[in-house]
């Protein structure tokens, strides 16, 4: 499942429905696909979305520097695949939220 967001003061942005539900649930919403925020609603999902995403990253900082692997390990760990954090993956989405907010549009999804 595909989710894309809408609103008049930017591009349309799509990702898939698994992570835009978290980031939705992220920004205090409860994830429902499609629904919508009001525009005077904007400015506090946008904080709280980087409130959590500020959070996500402490932690996994933490988590990576805690489980450091020695060095030949980390050379073979350097060809196995990566996964994207969700902060870069919330980096369009938190775009989106911003200028929605400064133009103080609706932001609209499904």
């Amino acid at each position: 499942m595909l989710v894309t967001f809408h609103t008049k003061a930017y591009a349309d942005i799509t990702m898939f429905g698994d992570v835009a539900k978290e980031l939705l649930r992220l920004m205090g919403h409860s994830g429902t696909v499609p629904s919508a925020i009001k525009a005077e609603d904007v400015p506090g999902a946008l904080a709280r979305l980087e409130a959590a995403i500020a959070d996500r990253k402490r932690a996994e900082a933490a988590e990576a520097k805690d489980t450091e692997a020695p060095r030949d390990e980390r050379d073979r760990a350097d060809d196995a695949p990566r996964k994207v954090p969700l902060a870069h993956r919330a980096l369009p989405l938190l775009e989106l939220l911003r200028a929605a907010a400064k133009q103080h549009v609706d932001v609209m999804w499904d």
